[in-house]
């Protein structure tokens, strides 16, 4: 909020906006923008996780978590219900140093796969946000030193080759944009990492295959500064 958060809101004017990783309580800032419906998941512990939605079109119907006690008092996941789809923000876990969290992340990726595919069932899924990995090698900067990192271990690749490759879903860039390099979304702020572009692509727009021919365009917004991670955008004609 302090780094021209509120002008870029504006200036993006986005259909629906999404924010992860907000570290916030109920109560600690004051956004309510005009012309939004706001929806906020909290984190039950302080300064830590959480996700937020603004969408102009009220939606259907609203739900918090995915419906799984073991994940859902960490405010990562909202889902909005509209007539023709179903619109997810998600903070997924990161799986840190040392893979330490890896069994936990892995679980996690099995249970939100599940209500990905439970939620297909009835309309088309898009879901976006910080998935903490980068699929391929071309979505990092340094794949060779990195392997088996946190981010970009093949425990964490092969969860979302999954859902592309066999449940169907659209990397809605990689749709766009199947071999471009140097398109990332989140540089380190150590080692000067964003002035000389070494970073990773891990914001992503994940979209159901049924929605493949609704797709238009989608975006890396890498001169919003501000943040380690900048906005990723989809347009999808409805």
């Amino acid at each position: 909020m302090k780094k021209n958060f509120e002008d870029v809101f504006y200036t993006l004017d986005a259909d629906i906006f999404c924010l992860q990783e907000t570290k916030l309580q109920a109560g600690q800032i004051d956004f309510a923008p005009a012309g939004y419906h706001c929806y906020w998941n909290y984190a039950e512990r302080k300064g830590y996780s959480g996700t937020a939605i603004f969408s102009k079109e009220a939606p259907l119907s609203v739900s918090y978590g995915i419906g799984v006690p073991e994940h859902d008092t960490e405010g990562r996941v909202i889902t909005l219900e509209f007539p023709d789809y179903y619109f997810i923000t998600v903070y997924t876990p990161n799986a840190q140093n040392g893979l330490a969290r890896l069994p936990y992340r892995e679980a996690w990726e099995d249970d939100f796969r599940d209500y990905l595919l439970g939620l297909q069932d009835a309309k088309p899924v898009i879901f976006c946000g910080d998935l903490n990995v980068a699929h391929r090698e071309i979505d990092l900067k340094n794949p060779g030193p990195n392997r088996g990192n946190a981010g970009f271990s093949d425990e964490e690749r092969a969860k979302l080759s999954r859902l592309l490759d066999t449940d169907g879903f659209i990397d809605t860039f990689r749709y766009f944009y199947p071999d471009l390099t140097g398109a990332y979304s989140w540089w380190s702020y150590r080692y000067n990492a964003r002035a000389n572009n070494a970073g990773w692509r891990i914001d992503y727009f994940i979209a159901s295959a049924a929605l493949k021919d609704k797709l238009v365009a989608a975006n890396i917004l890498a001169d919003v500064t501000g943040s380690d991670h900048c906005p990723v955008e989809l347009v999808v004609d409805f």
